[in-house]
């Protein structure tokens, strides 16, 4: 299987969609659970655990909101089999968050939390890559509720799960952990071009016993 770099060239130079993939007109809204109330003056975004000072790194709404703006086209491939194509999406690149607060040499993942304890589990290599990004905003406006606001993130070269909405924050791992659908039955991996939907599909080494 070639790397996260790869992959997301193969998506930019191919004409075609991921394999059971539909082109989707709109945005439908898909979540599990239900649509969390924003509360500013509470809102924090937290990088913890294996970090390379041992600390732990916050950043209030405000001074988040404050961080260097950048923005990425690219497609959306949910694993329900509907890819939306050509978006540009705006927010914090995930490599300033890696900077800000910078991973230990031996941190190996990341475990992306979001509301209501929500998880989802990256090779640190996916999180690291440019296109990953803390979105907060679609084709220049805010994020809606439903789609995630204030914060979502959008790791395009992998499928939507792998970017929750209504994140929080995200743990440096040493080791790899599943998150909340991987737990499930989604793939450990979740590439769309490689078709990885399911944990059933996984071959050796590519995430942690279910």
């Amino acid at each position: 299987m070639g790397q996260p770099e790869s992959r997301e060239n193969r998506e930019t130079e191919q004409s075609g969609l991921p394999p059971g993939q539909r082109l989707q007109r709109g945005w439908p809204v898909t979540h599990y659970g239900p649509v969390p109330k924003f509360k500013p003056d509470r809102w924090e975004f937290r990088v913890f655990g294996a970090t390379a000072d041992g600390d732990k790194h916050c950043w209030s709404h405000q001074e988040f909101s404050a961080l260097p703006f950048s923005s990425v086209v690219a497609d959306l491939h949910c694993v329900t089999k509907f890819s939306m194509i050509g978006a540009e999406w705006g927010g914090i690149p995930a490599r300033t968050i890696l900077e800000l607060a910078p991973p230990a040499p031996d941190a190996t993942h990341v475990m992306v939390w979001a509301e209501y304890g929500f998880s989802s589990n990256l090779r640190l290599d996916d999180f690291a890559s440019e296109r990953t990004l803390f979105a907060t905003h679609k084709d220049g406006e805010l994020l809606t509720a439903e789609h995630g606001f204030p914060l979502r993130l959008v790791v395009p070269h992998l499928y939507a799960w792998k970017g929750p909405k209504w994140v929080r924050g995200i743990e440096y791992m040493t080791a790899d952990r599943r998150g909340f659908w991987e737990e499930r039955g989604y793939h450990n991996i979740g590439d769309p071009w490689n078709e990885q939907r399911y944990s059933y599909q996984e071959e050796p080494g590519d995430g942690p016993e279910l």
